[in-house]
């Protein structure tokens, strides 16, 4: 017996040690991994200051989900601190004291926005460029020119902190960043004329992607705190949330009020100071897509 528990314990011990190794192991290559540097295609954006682009990129700053981690005024903003060791805070986007894009040149903004890069080549860890990867030419002029013409305000940093567990599985490649899930030989989307469409609202769905996956299946949200729920399926698939919604405008109604047809609430992870500003043309045209996709299995993102 004695014999037995000695065996246990070196193998207990051994386990231990591997863990820890692999653990270590893991975590640099996590440092690795986000300073490595990416040489992806820029395209120099169109800087523009006219009234219409502004306005344009008004309601894409604030329906897109830029104000989620910019705050309203572009000046920064926590919005990931769950007292367990992870804290996410957008950086100022102003021009104000602190910006993080007063020095940018044209390309620095397709970098960023369209491939989750850098100016100086490395990823960013948190943006979800995925969201805004397929951004046409024209909205993602509009959506610099409204933010170039913020007013400056002061401003927090960038902060990333990340619990170990959550490091390891970067550098293990099990949680990605957006530039490594991006195509970046895509050449930017052609635009389709605004409507109730099947078309227009593929084009709208794109700003799903990063919690919902690239097929909109849903599932847990890699490198999300462990108590935010999996996203869910909005494909007609196996558990999907799209039967709850038999019309557009019951849809319409869920996003402007964060609550399904049954007056439940939905998950507070959902970006609703966003998706309110939706217009009836954008909300009704996702939702006459997302009717149209084919069914998978909920948790194939």
């Amino acid at each position: 017996m004695k014999r037995w528990i000695k065996r246990t314990m070196i193998t207990a011990g051994v386990l231990s040690t591997l863990a820890g190794a692999t653990l270590m192991a893991a975590t640099h290559q996590a440092d690795l991994t986000m300073r490595r540097q990416l040489d992806v295609p820029a395209r120099g954006v169109d800087l523009r200051s006219d009234a219409t682009s502004i306005e344009r990129g008004r309601y894409l700053f604030n329906s897109r989900g830029c104000t989620d981690c910019h705050g309203a005024k572009g000046e920064g903003r926590t919005f990931i601190n769950d007292g367990k060791g992870m804290l996410v805070a957008g950086p100022n986007i102003s021009p104000g004291p602190g910006s993080v894009v007063r020095h940018y040149q044209p390309e620095d903004w397709d970098r960023t926005i369209r491939h989750g890069v850098k100016p100086d080549g490395r990823p960013l860890l948190i943006m979800p460029a995925e969201d805004y990867s397929r951004l046409t030419d024209d909205d993602l002029a509009s959506l610099v020119a409204y933010v170039r013409q913020l007013a400056p305000v002061s401003g927090t940093e960038a902060v990333i902190q990340l619990p170990l567990p959550v490091k390891a599985l970067y550098g293990l490649g099990m949680i990605k960043d957006a530039a490594a899930n991006i195509d970046h030989t895509l050449p930017p989307q052609q635009p389709v004329p605004e409507g109730v469409t099947v078309e227009h609202g593929r084009y709208v769905a794109n700003m799903c992607i990063g919690c919902h996956g690239a097929h909109l299946s849903g599932g847990k949200i890699p490198g999300t705190p462990p108590e935010w729920p999996a996203a869910a399926n909005l494909t007609p698939g196996e558990s999907s949330a799209m039967p709850r919604y038999l019309s557009a405008d019951t849809f319409v109604a869920m996003l402007r009020t964060g609550q399904r047809p049954d007056g439940s609430a939905v998950s507070k992870v959902m970006p609703f100071e966003a998706l309110k500003h939706l217009s009836d043309t954008d909300a009704k045209a996702l939702y006459t897509y997302l009717k149209t996709m084919p069914a998978r299995p909920a948790g194939e993102r």
